[in-house]
């Protein structure tokens, strides 16, 4: 699977970043994060809750089929207990309007921006991948919406469709960056108390803001002159060039090396990966 190809890469763990501020340039989803979780509690609960996700994403990508299932319905019945109304405004979006993470368009938007995100970091820090192995992560990727309240046939199985719903997105006004989206970017790009983690931040600070479009960093205010641009392409080719030279062990996630000598009889296609 080319699933486990982009996946098992630690590196690509950069692109989230963008894929967050993408998720809550929706109001309902930034509503829905800014009321049910602990996102701006501060740097450790920034990293426990990187922790949990990036375990969530290696169970539903490397994990026997029972581990799929037991992840799939833990991040279910989080997202039950996760609605509400809107305080304000936001957009196109009035005051009261309800929102609920288990709605499959809500889903799909989380779902599409971390796909795009994914791809973009690969292929920025680890490679290019050829039209066909982006189409093909497209649609393996989609293979998990039913486990996730989304039905396959709504999600992009291509890059090509995945590009039109991004754009559709925009152009339908269903994007605006509200109060409380500002206020979760902030505390996603420099957590409150975290000037001890600095060093390690601003290469995820950098990554993120330089992998949006140009309009998703317009809408959040960000500056991103020619010397960002320039301090991206040497920051990317450093973590290219040194990939080459540090052994698997160190650049991939262990759960992906666990899966890679595991024999798993119920999933043997994914092999090919």
């Amino acid at each position: 699977m080319i699933a486990h190809r982009v996946n098992r890469e630690a590196v690509v763990v950069l692109g989230w970043g963008r894929a967050i501020l993408m998720q809550l340039a929706h109001p309902l989803v930034a509503a829905g994060v800014g009321g049910h979780s602990r996102f701006d509690a501060g740097p450790l609960a920034y990293v426990e809750r990187m922790r949990r996700t990036i375990g969530a994403m290696l169970s539903l990508t490397f994990g026997t089929e029972d581990r799929i299932r037991e992840t799939a319905d833990r991040i279910n019945a989080i997202h039950r207990r996760v609605h509400g109304r809107l305080n304000r405004t936001v957009g196109r979006y009035p005051a009261g309007t309800p929102y609920d993470a288990t709605d499959p368009a809500l889903l799909k938007w989380v779902h599409s921006t971390l796909i795009d995100s994914q791809l973009q970091a690969y292929a920025l820090f680890v490679g290019p991948l050829t039209a066909d192995e982006r189409d093909r992560y497209c649609a393996e990727a989609a293979r998990l919406g039913p486990r996730l309240g989304v039905p396959a046939e709504e999600l992009p199985k291509t890059t090509a469709a995945l590009e039109r719903y991004l754009e559709q997105m925009e152009q339908e006004g269903r994007l605006a960056v509200g109060e409380q989206a500002l206020r979760l970017a902030e505390a996603l790009l420099a957590p409150a108390g975290g000037r001890w983690i600095a060093p390690a931040l601003w290469p995820g600070r950098l990554t993120t803001i330089g992998l949006l479009r140009e309009s998703m960093r317009e809408r959040y205010g960000f500056a991103w002159r020619a010397r960002d641009a320039r301090r991206l392409r040497s920051l990317a080719a450093l973590l290219r060039a040194g990939r080459r030279l540090v052994p698997p062990v160190l650049r991939e996630w262990p759960a992906a090396r666990r899966a890679r000598f595991t024999p798993r009889p119920d999933r043997s296609a994914d092999s090919s990966g």
